[in-house]
């Protein structure tokens, strides 16, 4: 069976655990491969790696790799954000794209910092949520153009504080729109989709990223998915994993991507483990 995430932050950003402690719990709750993709250094960013941060996390995690290795595969990877991309996409075995900020009314604004800042940015556009989801959306799409990513983190952001519906609706046909162009764009460049249970495991979602509508219409688009816990910490390493695998079986999904030593490849759904195969 596979267990998979590659989708982990430690304490070289804003998780809570070493490289080390990590890889100690994916092994006893029985993961076969974990990815690391510490926040790569972004100068908005204040819980990203800083350069010298940067090193260290590259060194720990080969070193882990080495350390582990038989007993778990361990990959190296960065979670970009739009602001700041890498460099170049060496010594990475995989980078996930991400979109944490928006630019509007001349500020910089974080969009999954809080409730209160999430309020403050559809303040900024007049209180028009609406006119807040095109601009994120189509700046997610401009991903599908970022050779280097080859996973898009949490695709509907901008919703974590937005479950009760009080920002918008997430079945407004005009919102569902800007998310399927969206969509599309990724979808047809051939990116993978991640489902993302980060939100859930810090309390502020029942659900995972996407929503549900949104996760139906990868499927129908013919998109790549995985599954990830956006992990902080390593209790919640599994996070809804198994909620979330019904969850993508009745999207209508029958395979995930996995990620092995000679790159992505499609597994059966079947082959994937929600519990921990160990006690």
């Amino acid at each position: 069976m596979i267990r998979q995430n590659l989708h982990t932050h430690s304490i070289y950003c804003d998780g809570k655990d070493t490289i080390d402690e990590m890889v100690r719990e994916a092994i006893g709750k029985g993961f076969t491969v974990l990815g690391f993709s510490g926040h790569g250094p972004c100068a908005v960013d204040e819980c990203a790696m800083s350069e010298e941060g940067l090193a260290s996390y590259i060194r720990d995690v080969r070193e882990a790799r080495e350390k582990y290795r038989g007993q778990i595969r361990i990959f190296l990877g960065i979670e970009e954000d739009m602001m700041q991309r890498v460099p170049s996409r060496a010594p990475y075995d995989f980078v996930i794209g991400s979109k944490h900020f928006i630019t509007v009314g001349g500020q910089v604004k974080s969009i999954d910092y809080s409730a209160d800042e999430s309020r403050k940015i559809v303040e900024l556009y007049g209180g028009d949520f609406l006119a807040f989801a095109r601009d994120y959306y189509e700046d997610v799409a401009k991903m599908a153009d970022f050779p280097e990513v080859d996973i898009i983190g949490h695709l509907d952001l901008l919703m974590k504080f937005n479950e009760d519906g009080s920002f918008g609706s997430f079945t407004n046909p005009d919102y569902i729109s800007c998310a399927e162009k969206c969509i599309d764009a990724l979808v047809g460049a051939g990116k993978i989709l991640e489902v993302n249970t980060g939100a859930v495991a810090r309390g502020y979602r029942k659900d995972p990223y996407p929503e549900r509508h949104l996760l139906s219409y990868i499927r129908k688009k013919g998109g790549k998915i995985l599954l990830n816990s956006d992990c902080h910490d390593r209790k919640m390493l599994d996070c809804c994993y198994r909620e979330s695998l019904e969850m993508i079986r009745k999207s209508g999904f029958d395979s995930m991507m996995v990620l092995t030593k000679d790159g992505f490849r499609e597994a059966p759904l079947d082959e994937f483990a929600g519990k921990a195969l160990v006690p």
